[in-house]
């Protein structure tokens, strides 16, 4: 199996931090300057795959970036996400987690708006307590 983060030798070529078990680096594809993907050394599809050593160290390179992507690129804040599966975009079966820098007044380089991509667009009415109390109760039925 080929997979475009273990097997792609630019894509480690172009490691700015690394742990012994999770590397970081930069999208060919940003959405904003400094777009940066952490990803772990072990071919992990899935959040829930990763071993709990793992998941600490993805945020220990994801703590280490803010600071850094703050200062590099001016960074005020950051988007934080990661694709679960292909009906949510997951292109790349090899889990990594996105940090995009973000400026005020950044409606979105290279046509991203995270409330198009993300959220329903448009206005969105405030959902019911009813409907809200209905969603905790299925999510409890099946805990």
């Amino acid at each position: 199996m080929e997979c475009a983060f273990c097997d792609n030798p630019e894509v480690n070529s172009r490691t700015a931090i690394e742990n012994d078990l999770a590397f970081a680096f930069p999208t060919n594809i940003p959405i904003t300057p400094g777009h940066m993907l952490v990803s772990p050394k072990r071919h992990v599809e899935y959040y829930e795959d990763l071993t709990a050593e793992e998941r600490l160290a993805i945020d220990e390179l994801h703590f280490k970036l803010l600071p850094a992507l703050r200062s590099a690129f001016g960074a005020e804040g950051f988007n934080l996400a990661w694709n679960h599966g292909e009906a949510a975009g997951q292109a790349v079966p090899h889990f990594h987690l996105h940090i995009v820098p973000r400026k005020q007044g950044d409606t979105g380089i290279y046509q991203y708006d995270p409330r198009v991509f993300l959220y329903r667009p448009g206005s969105r009415a405030t959902s019911p307590n009813e409907e809200l109390d209905e969603v905790v109760k299925s999510i409890r039925g099946v805990l």
